[in-house]
């Protein structure tokens, strides 16, 4: 029983180094391909808090900087969660011309997880991210003191890590450093569906078969009677190598079923979104072919009242033409002149008055020649004709 014990200890070593290789390759990995999706997006587009792009490099990089980051023990013993601010703020203290003491003054911002993510957008802005991560990784006594065996600031992989960094200097970034992004209680999620890859290569293929046949061969051996009379540690060094086989597997059938699940909540997740787009997209439609119509509406009313309007506009231009037709008849017909002869005085005083468009009128025909000359005609005729009907009519005796 102690050496069953003993082997399925051995094996949780195993299986805990296996995935703890396996976590750090896979970091490693999406922080190549977030930095590289950040260069692409930066040809076209400025890179800010509210990319998905440099949301997703951040979350990533914070947890390659906790990989594996020890615990702050207190005085009674017990162990606190620490943020990677803590080893950043004493590693990259000699750091020329350093940001971290104008950090620690920031005023709003108050817990070490927030300081460490505006610590990032500092670095970034000045271009300075690997150069500072190159400066902590050198500080190797530091490194030591704040991470525990396994962890990637104390593997081969940080110096790659740190040239990695180094593409990022070309990124001009603009961030705001009051933003929700820096919240100390919002945890670093990654989203892994842009760097994922739906097909199987030829080594995995040729790994899972090695092990069933591993597996097969060494069921046939048991099975065989030399082997059951081997001795009880082989018995039970096979059980242990049973053990693990069992592990990995289930491992990696618990990888591929947590996979599906996320896939499955972000098809959900996104069919979401699909409908409340079509949804909004219809209101729109609607709202546009409302106004289409309001706006239709309105010109018609608007070209009916402009006809309306310029039919009374050649209605007064009638009636004004009509009105001058006839006060230019009138002008012309001998009783009117005879009664402007007849008041001249009257008229004559009152000219510094406004005078009515009738009387216009008819000054402009007494000063007209034909007007003048019948008047004139008339009188001479009055006056000749007077005396001598006056005188040669009978019964008529002159006055006196």
């Amino acid at each position: 029983m102690a050496s069953l014990s003993l082997g399925l200890n051995l094996a949780r070593k195993r299986g805990s180094s296996w995935s703890g290789a396996v976590e750090r390759r896979n970091l490693l990995t999406v922080c190549r391909f977030s930095v590289k999706t950040l260069l692409d997006r930066s040809c076209y587009e400025t890179i800010d808090d509210s990319s998905p792009e440099f949301i997703n490099f951040v979350s990533i990089l914070e947890h390659i900087l906790i990989n594996r980051l020890k615990g702050q023990t207190t005085w009674f013993g017990y162990e606190s969660p620490r943020s990677f601010w803590d080893y950043v703020r004493v590693s990259c203290r000699r750091v020329p011309h350093s940001c971290i003491h104008s950090i620690e003054s920031m005023e709003n911002i108050h817990s070490s997880r927030a300081k460490g993510r505006a610590w990032i957008r500092v670095v970034l802005m000045e271009k300075r991210l690997s150069e500072y991560i190159s400066s902590a990784l050198r500080d190797f006594k530091t490194t030591r003191r704040f991470y525990e065996d396994g962890a990637i600031m104390l593997g081969e992989e940080a110096s790659l890590l740190a040239d990695t960094l180094i593409g990022l200097n070309t990124i001009d970034f603009s961030f705001c450093l009051k933003g929700e992004g820096l919240d100390g209680t919002c945890p670093a999620v990654i989203d892994y569906t842009p760097y994922l890859k739906f097909t199987q290569s030829s080594d995995s293929i040729s790994s899972d078969e090695e092990e069933m046949r591993t597996l097969g061969s060494s069921a046939s051996e048991s099975s065989t009677p030399d082997n059951m009379v081997a001795t009880a540690a082989a018995i039970f060094t096979e059980q242990s190598s049973w053990v693990s086989k069992c592990k990995r597997l289930e491992q990696k059938y618990s990888a591929v079923l947590e996979q599906k699940g996320y896939l499955q909540e972000l098809v959900c997740l996104r069919e979401g979104q699909l409908s409340e787009a079509v949804s909004q997209n219809k209101e729109l439609q609607q709202r546009l072919l409302d106004t289409h119509l309001a706006h239709t509406l309105e010109k018609e009313q608007l070209e009916y009242i402009v006809l309306e309007l310029q039919d009374q506009l050649k209605s007064l231009h009638s009636l004004e033409q009509s009105a001058d037709m006839s006060l230019s008849q009138t002008s012309l017909e001998p009783s009117h002149s005879l009664s402007l002869d007849a008041k001249p005085a009257t008229n004559w005083p009152h000219r510094g008055k406004e005078e009515s468009p009738s009387l216009r009128g008819l000054c402009g025909s007494l000063t007209s020649v034909t007007s003048y000359k019948s008047l004139a005609s008339l009188k001479s005729s009055e006056c000749l004709a007077s005396p001598t009907t006056d005188m040669t009519s009978p019964g008529l005796t002159p006055p006196s």
